[in-house]
């Protein structure tokens, strides 16, 4: 099984600019990315970037850089780019990884590239784990999934899926511990080609209301496999606080 993971990273972040160059032990956050990246075994990694900055330090600690318009609204359309620069044929399995996921299991990279090269009637494959805390179940940060017996997505939402009717009326969104809940986890493989045609379709309402942007696959009647994860991963990093958090789980 052949994949390429590509590495969207942007320098400008609303909540922590800069974040790709931050540094975290000793090196960027980056490369930190990179190198879960090329543990997982992927045929090649590449870091795709509009920011000569980033370009300039990726270079440094050995990536291969491709650069993109500055335009791009979302990690999606700066991978979609990178597909088309390269040439790749429709049906190379794609994985996008996120340019703030530093502690990102290489065993979950290869594990999404597979799900997806295992079910070829699905454009996209992504994970999840079970959720377990009932803070999470209410949390709009957190995205919750449900899928169909064969392991297809059914929907997407920041709202508690599925809705435990007798009892959330009654609980606050606290789990009855009867049914389980899953958490998203934000880790993609994509078939090449899908890619294209999914950057020329139209934002779909649900899409609007959830902020949510792969149900816009779902909205077009395409599949997307979802897997449980077979390792919890730890956070990515948005925030100060988060960042601090990652430097002191790499120290350890």
């Amino acid at each position: 099984m052949k994949f390429t993971v590509i590495i969207p990273a942007r320098y400008a972040s609303t909540r922590l600019p800069g974040k790709a160059l931050l540094d975290i032990c000793g090196k960027p956050m980056i490369q930190h990315v990179y190198e879960r990246a090329v543990e997982s075994g992927a045929e090649a990694v590449y870091i795709a970037t509009d920011d000569e900055r980033i370009q300039a330090v990726a270079e440094e600690f050995g990536a291969q850089v491709i650069i993109t318009a500055a335009t791009h609204k979302s990690g999606t359309d700066r991978l979609a780019e990178a597909v088309k620069n390269l040439s790749l044929d429709e049906d190379e399995i794609v994985v996008n990884l996120q340019g703030d996921e530093p502690l990102m299991p290489a065993s979950l990279i290869e594990q999404v590239s597979r799900d997806l090269h295992q079910h070829t009637d699905a454009s996209m494959a992504t994970l999840c784990t079970p959720i377990i805390s009932a803070e999470d179940v209410a949390n709009p940060n957190v995205v919750k999934v449900v899928f169909s017996k064969a392991g297809y997505a059914l929907y997407f939402s920041r709202a508690p899926i599925a809705w435990e009717r007798e009892h959330f009326r009654v609980s606050s969104f606290r789990p009855s511990g009867h049914h389980m809940h899953y958490r998203h986890i934000g880790l993609y493989a994509y078939r090449a080609g899908f890619l294209g045609r999914f950057i020329n379709w139209p934002v779909c309402d649900m899409e609007e209301m959830e902020s949510l942007e792969q149900l816009r696959v779902l909205w077009n009647d395409e599949r997307i496999h979802i897997s449980e994860a077979l390792a919890i991963p730890p956070p990515g990093v948005d925030t100060q606080e988060e960042l601090e958090r990652v430097r002191r789980l790499i120290s350890q």
